[in-house]
């Protein structure tokens, strides 16, 4: 099977960034850059650090209501990702919900011409099929791309998840399910078509993640 790998990383300082980006790439096809996890004054300098590798980097800043670690401000947050899509990175992750609060936003990210990959996290629960489905139609009016992730308690949880995939999608999508319940989900949906799935260099950066060696062994049985 051919597949993709996406490594996630989030280290706390820009040369930290730069070392362990050179070291992902040897191993993934792409890598994520957690901005979140740097000071807000260290992301121009990181950026400026990485530019000639952002053709495989998804670029994303998480604020703390979302899962992430961002310090700031929404204002602040915005104008950060507003500079990111200046760099013109493989993808930006931008959450649905901000996107849909904030159509000023939207329009500047379209005049970019950055490749946003829309994002919707649910770490409680998994929500029925048919609200995943409608969640999926409203993020599609932002972008092609879209990530759809929610928190498994059994494998109905997961399963559900990789329902979602179609052959008549004409979304890239990227579906799955975090925690235990949901990890073998993160290997399945590159069966069904995800164009790649995330992964760690050793410490899992979210519940339920392969490191990108696991992932090799995995695919690579018979």
């Amino acid at each position: 099977m051919k597949y993709k790998t996406c490594v996630s990383i989030a280290e706390t300082t820009p040369n930290k960034v730069k070392q362990v980006l050179k070291n992902a790439l040897k191993k993934s096809d792409f890598v994520e850059v957690r901005f979140d996890f740097l000071k807000m004054e260290q992301i121009p300098q990181t950026l400026e650090l990485i530019k000639k590798d952002l053709n495989k980097i998804v670029c994303t800043l998480r604020p703390k209501t979302e899962g992430g670690k961002f310090p700031g401000n929404e204002k602040e947050r915005m104008s950060i990702i507003k500079l990111i899509a200046e760099y013109n990175p493989f993808l930006l992750d931008v959450e649905f919900n901000m996107l849909k609060k904030n159509p000023q936003l939207t329009e500047y990210l379209k005049s970019t011409k950055t490749e946003l990959l829309v994002s919707w996290h649910d770490f409680k629960k998994t929500p029925k099929a048919t609200e995943l489905k409608k969640k999926i139609t409203q993020m599609s009016k932002f972008s092609n791309n879209i990530k759809i992730v929610s928190t498994a308690k059994t494998t109905d949880d997961a399963t559900r998840m990789l329902e979602l995939y179609s052959k008549k999608g004409k979304n890239n999508l990227i579906s799955f399910a975090m925690g235990d319940m949901g990890r073998i989900s993160r290997i399945l949906c590159l069966y069904l078509g995800s164009p790649y799935t995330y992964v760690s260099l050793g410490k899992a950066v979210a519940p339920g993640q392969f490191s990108v060696d696991e992932v090799k062994k995995i695919a690579s049985l018979k």
